[in-house]
């Protein structure tokens, strides 16, 4: 992997990652934008303890424009766009109109390939590696800023989803606080490891999933499977089988087989409903340790927590979704139509010929 690093017009970062190491990136930004302009700001919760971005500024955000004016494609034919060259392989900027900024901290763009008409789950192996590695080479760059404690990689696909860019693209939130779910995913292993005198929760879960009837898929180095109490209609959770706290934690091995059992994983998604079903809209969401003390949380260290990824639709059968009412959005008990059994069968059933 090469990674290059330069600035748009306005100033803001831009990352080039290519696969060949001769590749050249000297295309300069052409287009006359000023200095952006941002109105992030944290508020917390004092009822809930948790916090909210206010970011008024993203009311003017770029939305479904036509393909052929796709700011995320490469700059040709006279068309500008926010990737100056004509063509990349995988390539990060700060977003134009981000949640976070400055001292509340820090939003990115990914963008997976140059082919607009592509998909995640369409790339090759080769490709969805490198996409790997540049979430893994962001998660430690963007650590070390000091507004910066807890690092997430992430995917919406889909206009179900509220995408406003069809793209294929990725998005990274580098927050200044540690998020209200891993706050209780931290809390639930240190309650954990003080009842059963120092076992890991994560581990005790992955040892019980492998061992059950929703596991999805397994491979040498990563293990996928419906959990237990599934949030969501189709809901998959994949560990690699070493624990590691975060991305940077991965050894050659469970990189290497990573893009074979991913791509794998958004295909059966994709045949979930059917082969005559619009692709299927999903969020995937990379969950790492925060960077930084964990005080609050009594006898749990960053090598506690476990590296896993969340992939899950809204889509609860063919033509219906899953919006989240009165339980879901007033009270946060959320109620799955489909069991998790049945789920991960049709997961199973579904595999690539």
């Amino acid at each position: 992997m090469k990674k290059t690093s330069t600035r748009l017009a306005d100033g803001r970062e831009l990352v080039y990652y290519d696969l060949a190491d001769d590749t050249v990136r000297d295309a300069v930004d052409r287009r006359p934008l000023d200095a952006t302009v941002t109105t992030s700001e944290i508020r917390r919760d004092e009822l809930l303890g948790d916090s909210v971005a206010v970011a008024s500024h993203r009311q003017g955000r770029t939305y479904h424009p036509p393909a052929d004016e796709c700011p995320l494609c490469p700059s040709r034919d006279g068309r500008l766009s926010e990737i100056p060259d004509s063509s990349y392989d995988v390539v990060v900027f700060e977003n134009r109109f981000p949640s976070l900024a400055g001292d509340s901290g820090r939003c990115e763009v990914v963008c997976f390939t140059s082919d607009h008409d592509a998909s995640f789950a369409s790339l090759g192996e080769r490709q969805a590696r490198l996409v790997l590695d540049a979430w893994t080479d962001r998660t430690s760059e963007l650590s070390h800023l000091p507004s910066v404690e807890q690092v997430f990689c992430f995917e919406n696909r889909g206009v179900e989803i509220g995408v406003t860019l069809q793209h294929p693209h990725g998005q990274i939130y580098a927050y200044p606080f540690t998020t209200p779910r891993t706050a209780l995913m931290l809390r639930q292993v240190a309650a954990h490891k003080e009842a059963t005198g120092g076992e890991n929760l994560f581990d005790a879960v992955v040892e019980r999933e492998r061992a059950g009837e929703r596991v999805v898929l397994e491979g040498e180095h990563w293990v996928a499977f419906v959990p237990y109490a599934a949030h969501w209609p189709y809901e998959v959770h994949l560990y690699p089988k070493r624990r590691v706290p975060d991305l940077l934690g991965l050894d050659e091995a469970a990189r290497t087989e990573f893009p074979r059992v991913y791509l794998e994983l958004l295909r059966r998604f994709d045949r979930i409903f059917g082969e005559n079903e619009p692709p299927t809209p999903y969020i995937a969401a990379w969950h790492q340790a925060p960077f930084g003390q964990l005080a609050e949380f009594d006898g749990v260290t960053r090598d506690d927590f476990a590296l896993h990824l969340e992939l899950f639709t809204i889509r609860r059968t063919s033509g219906k979704l899953k919006f989240l009412a009165g339980s879901e959005s007033g009270m946060n008990v959320f109620i799955n139509d489909v069991p998790p059994e049945r789920a991960a069968e049709r997961l199973r059933e579904v595999a690539s010929p």
